[in-house]
């Protein structure tokens, strides 16, 4: 009986857990959400020209492991962006990055990369932008493939706030947290 008693609890435990990652959690934000936010970011306009990308990276302890300057320059042609990004870290390693952006219907886009395979799809809504897709690690960080959710919040000021989980067979193993903004600011 105590045995029955045990795994009704652990089972309990496991479900509320499971509700809270899908309900409450990061990972259970909507687009959908944010639809109705009185600040509305327009990839066009707040994406767009020289930026600067400036954040942190926690491990999967949640300490922070890394921290990155990243210089963006975003080129729209028609419902097309570029987004060519050069980022500087702080054990002075460099990356680039590639983004090609094509807008759709009803908000939603898809994004390629030359680390990405497949493609990333994404939805702006209201002050918001998601973005899901796959990234490949570099080969001196394992080359492991990692399962992404980027989610970018507009601030009054234009600033915006990107925050990403990075995950392998569905458990967390990286965060970031970045700032984008204009260069001139």
């Amino acid at each position: 009986m105590e045995m029955t008693y045990l795994f009704i609890g652990a089972g309990v435990v496991l479900l509320a857990a499971a509700l809270r990652c899908k309900f409450w959690a990061f990972s259970g934000q909507k687009p959908a959400d944010y639809a109705d936010d009185l600040l509305v970011l327009d990839m066009k306009k707040h994406l767009n020209g020289e930026m600067v990308c400036e954040g942190v990276i926690f491990g999967p302890a949640g300490r922070v492991t890394s921290s990155f300057v990243a210089d963006f320059n975003v080129s729209w042609d028609g419902d097309t962006a570029q987004i060519n990004e050069h980022f500087v870290y702080d054990n002075e390693a460099t990356q680039d990055r590639v983004w090609t952006i094509t807008l759709g219907a009803g908000g939603r886009f898809t994004a390629t990369a030359p680390d990405v395979p497949g493609v990333g799809r994404g939805q702006h809504s209201g002050s918001t932008i998601q973005l899901r897709y796959p990234i490949k690690l570099p080969d001196e960080l394992g080359g492991h493939t990692l399962q992404t959710i980027d989610w970018i919040y507009l601030t009054s000021d234009g600033t915006m706030i990107n925050r990403s989980q990075f995950r392998k067979y569905g458990i967390r193993v990286a965060e970031l947290v970045a700032t984008i903004r204009t260069k001139d600011r």
